[in-house]
């Protein structure tokens, strides 16, 4: 028997609903009038002896309260009725007031902790934050079909796009750079030329990413290459004006040496530009931009030798890091570094294996820079090296008319999830339950991901000019429509997953490192992408399976699931689920095998993968460090540490924070002492916010971005 929703969809008919619903009813009434067990299954008897194969579900619904209603109770019959009406309201109903109400006041702890990049005590935040709750409450209410409001709401996927969904933006996005420094851009009304400089070149590029910024919702990435051309034009300049200045009275070593010194001091100040107005800029939903910078050597660039300036001075920079309100040195948020491997400096006696030392030594301090393998990059891209968007999602190839590969320029429409463990919860162990639920489940994710482009189409170019008019994606006309560049696999759109490890325990008792377990879960994945694959050949659109890095969405599911399904031992129990194809932190494996086992489930991941392996504090054993990273090369297309010690802001300590016996951290060098304040956070991450104690209340900490 099937059942017709409300709003039109056919569902597999339930019994388990309607005992849940009048238990509901049940706790509201005197013992009296309280359904007992035989008579619930009265009521689910006289539905289930209904002819037809397709109920409306309100009359299952009448049948029930007139069940009630024919042994006397009454009571329970009209409480019945009123569930129904209040649940019926309250899917229409305003949800914001008290979510605004406490984000004022800020005692809204799910938001403080979500960002360690926004406070939400600043009135910039708070606005971008209200904005976004609205849309959210809009976009349930309104603009999404119920069965998917209610999937979202039940942890059976994650619509990631509702907090601007009401708004014609997307995601996230690879900046054309390059095209907007050559040929000039407009920023607020306001033509920005060519620099003829490389300081220049770096406030311009500054300005770019804060306009960009405002007028998406997640992060964007930059490729620094693009900066070597006008390193040279100052270079250039400066040589024509010392040898102007000095020719009759300085020999050439002598001006030569001048030029070199002007030189590194506009490599210096332009660098510090970057990393500077990235760290103090307010776009305007009230953070710093959420920027990457991709650091590839590329030999075939004609501009080699200035970029490995450029990016020798980014990681020296970024080793140094940022002074606080305090003067110390701490590590900044942004811009997130990401350096290529390549055969020139995969430290096997490369040309270039010196940045690649200056960039573990940076690694094991500051935790950036992330590793991209050159060579299994271009064995899973069809010989193509580019940076992941600023959310480390990934493009899918894509050529223009003459034939010519394409990354920048390119964005990503939006993301929905799919919560795997549930489904195996479900499943309880049964393959073919599993399979027809899983697809079921893709198909409401593909609903979504369709309602997420349809919002997008028929947007016209002046809702962002920046982004569509003046270069950062495209130099449409104003008034034109942006549909061209959602279609024909251009832009990308991904359907991301949680929780691969957790399924995997449930379904084969095992998990994903070997056996059964690794079978089983390849399995999963390749269906998945072969699922994606299928929903691109059907519309024309860049569908692609991506490995969210999502780290609050992990415990969201974990916290539904545990409501609904209470603790279930290696799943629930642990307060969170592991990020997409991950193998959990508990796992007992090394960091070599940890690379291993997950690059095969990177290989399948195209739309976006990224892994973890946590390591001990080495900055006094940078040799290991650097064994990891010639380990990345070889095996593993994308790859990042995490370091087991903890960090003061206050002083810069890097080590063992104490806690003492009011559970209050006290850093032993400055002896500040906070209770779970923003100015003591656990350095594998940066994360800012309340930390959690594990079950002996010991100095370990277990925060929401560690157990990816």
């Amino acid at each position: 028997m099937k059942v017709q929703k409300r709003d039109g969809r056919i569902v597999t008919y339930e019994a388990d609903k309607i005992t849940a619903a009048i238990k509901k009813a049940n706790v509201e009434v005197e013992n009296s009038q309280k359904a007992n067990e035989d008579l619930i299954y009265e009521a689910i008897e006289n539905v289930e002896k209904t002819t037809g194969d397709v109920i409306p579900v309100e009359m299952i619904q009448d049948i029930i309260e007139k069940t009630l209603v024919g042994h006397n109770k009454y009571v329970l019959a009209k409480k019945y009725m009123i569930y129904r009406y209040q649940r019926s309201l309250l899917r229409k109903s305003n949800t914001t007031d008290e979510s605004i109400l406490k984000l004022i006041r800020n005692e809204n702890k799910e938001l403080a902790e979500e960002n360690s990049n926004k406070n939400t005590a600043h009135a910039s935040t708070q606005r971008d934050y209200i904005a976004g709750e609205v849309s959210r409450d809009v976009t349930k209410r309104l603009l999404l079909p119920e069965h998917i409001t209610m999937a979202h709401e039940n942890g059976v996927l994650h619509f990631h796009d509702a907090d601007y969904f009401i708004q014609p933006i997307f995601n996230c996005c690879l900046i054309n750079i390059q095209d907007m420094l050559d040929n000039g851009t407009v920023m607020n009304g306001k033509l920005i030329e060519s620099p003829k400089s490389f300081q220049v070149a770096c406030t311009v590029t500054t300005q770019i990413m804060a306009a960009v910024a405002s007028n998406q919702y997640g992060g964007q990435s930059v490729n620094v290459a693009h900066l070597g051309k006008y390193l040279r034009k100052s270079r250039d300049k400066f040589q024509k004006e010392t040898q102007a200045r000095f020719k009759d009275t300085l020999n050439d070593e002598a001006i030569n040496n001048i030029v070199e010194m002007r030189v590194a001091d506009e490599l210096k100040s332009g660098v510090q530009t970057i990393q500077y107005q990235i760290n103090t800029l307010m776009t305007t939903n009230g953070q710093s931009p959420f920027v990457t910078l991709f650091l590839q050597i590329d030999e075939d660039d004609e501009y080699v030798d200035e970029n490995v300036k450029i990016v020798e001075e980014i990681l020296r920079q970024r080793l140094e890091g940022i002074k606080n309100e305090q003067g110390v040195y701490v590590t900044p948020a942004f811009p997130k570094l990401v350096y290529v491997l390549d055969e020139n400096n995969c430290l096997k006696g490369g040309k270039y294996d010196y940045v690649t030392r200056l960039a573990v030594k940076c690694s094991a301090k500051r935790m950036y820079p992330d590793y991209i393998s050159a060579k299994k990059m271009r064995e899973n891209y069809e010989g193509n090296v580019f940076g992941p968007m600023g959310c480390r999602s990934f493009l899918a190839p894509w050529k223009d008319k003459d034939g010519n590969y394409k990354w920048e320029g390119r964005f990503n429409q939006g993301v929905v999830s799919i919560n795997l463990p549930q489904i195996g919860i479900i499943a309880n162990g049964n393959e073919d339950k599993f399979w027809q639920l899983f697809d079921e489940r893709l198909n409401i994710c593909y609903e979504a991901l369709m309602c997420r482009h349809k919002a997008l189409e028929g947007t016209l170019s002046d809702v962002s000019p920046i982004h569509w008019q003046y270069g950062a994606i495209a130099r449409l006309k104003k008034g034109e429509m942006i549909d061209k560049y959602l279609h024909g696999g251009y832009s990308s759109i991904s359907l991301g997953y949680i929780g691969l490890y957790e399924l995997t325990y449930l379904m084969t008792g095992e998990s994903q490192t070997s056996g059964r377990g690794k079978n089983f879960a390849m399995k999963v994945m390749c269906h998945m992408r072969d699922k994606v694959n299928e929903w691109k050949a059907a519309t024309n659109i860049g569908f692609a399976l991506y490995g969210t890095p999502a780290e609050t969405l992990c415990y969201r599911f974990a916290k539904i699931d545990r409501e609904k399904y209470g603790v279930i031992e290696n799943v629930t129990d642990k307060g969170y689920y592991t990020n997409s194809y991950h193998v959990d932190v508990r796992e007992n494996i090394s960091a070599f095998d940890k690379f291993d086992i997950e690059s095969e489930f990177q290989n399948i991941s195209l739309g976006g993968a990224i892994s973890y392996v946590e390591i001990p504090n080495v900055q006094n054993n940078l040799e290991a460090l650097e064994t990891l990273v010639k380990y990345i090369y070889d095996n593993i297309q994308y790859g990042e540490f995490n370091t087991k010690s903890d960090y003061c802001q206050e002083c810069g300590f890097d080590g063992e924070i104490i806690i003492n016996g009011d559970m209050e951290w006290e850093c032993p060098q400055c002896h500040n002492k906070n209770h779970n304040k923003l100015n003591v956070t656990r350095r594998t991450c940066g994360y800012l916010g309340e930390n959690f104690w594990n079950t002996g209340k010991t100095s370990e900490i277990k925060n929401r971005v560690l157990h990816l």
